[in-house]
């Protein structure tokens, strides 16, 4: 159910030319451990301008919004969730266009699934997503990649932590990071 979703996301992004990554779940079952996830969370390389691009992409794949006014809700949380129709698995499209949104959507990584592409953020990207998240599953997450994948720039991380760090000093990235260092 979810491979399916996956390339259904993949070839309509890719149709219209959309930059996109999987991130969240579905991305750490790829680089992780295998766990229970009941989505998926897809970045676009897009800002909420052009809800109606992907509102008219969801309507073509069966993906209905779930808030009654989708472009308040985009507006507050630069977040559009939707429900796919046939499955009823819920994928969350998150909007974004920061610099290191940018970066992050370039370094994506192609998956073949069933002869089709999918991008899945980096490994580095999904750590540092998962340490900005901070909630326990997610520092756990970031703590099975960072033990199953041999090649992390740790580096990439380090700078783009510490930059968080100097806007969010309250999510102390830094020092999450370190900690999880010393538990491997």
């Amino acid at each position: 159910m979810f491979k399916e979703l996956l390339i259904k996301l993949a070839r309509s992004f890719g149709a219209q030319n959309i930059p996109y990554m999987i991130v969240g779940g579905q991305a750490v079952l790829l680089y992780g451990e295998p766990r229970l996830t009941r989505d998926v969370d897809v970045t676009v390389g897009l800002g909420p301008e052009r809800l109606d691009d992907i509102l008219a992409l969801a309507g073509e794949i069966s993906l209905k919004p779930l808030p009654a006014n989708p472009r308040e809700f985009v507006t507050s949380t630069m977040v559009l969730p939707l429900e796919d129709e046939g499955s009823g698995v819920r994928v969350d499209v998150i909007f974004s266009f920061t610099p290191y949104e940018k970066e992050a959507l370039a370094r994506a990584n192609e998956v073949m699934i069933e002869n089709v592409m999918v991008r899945f953020a980096a490994p580095e990207d999904v750590i540092i997503h998962k340490l900005f998240a901070g909630r326990p599953r997610d520092i756990e997450d970031a703590k099975t990649i960072m033990a199953r994948q041999k090649n992390i720039d740790v580096g990439y991380i380090l700078n783009w932590l510490t930059s968080f760090d100097k806007t969010f000093p309250e999510k102390k990235l830094l020092e999450l990071l370190k900690n999880l260092q010393r538990l491997q």
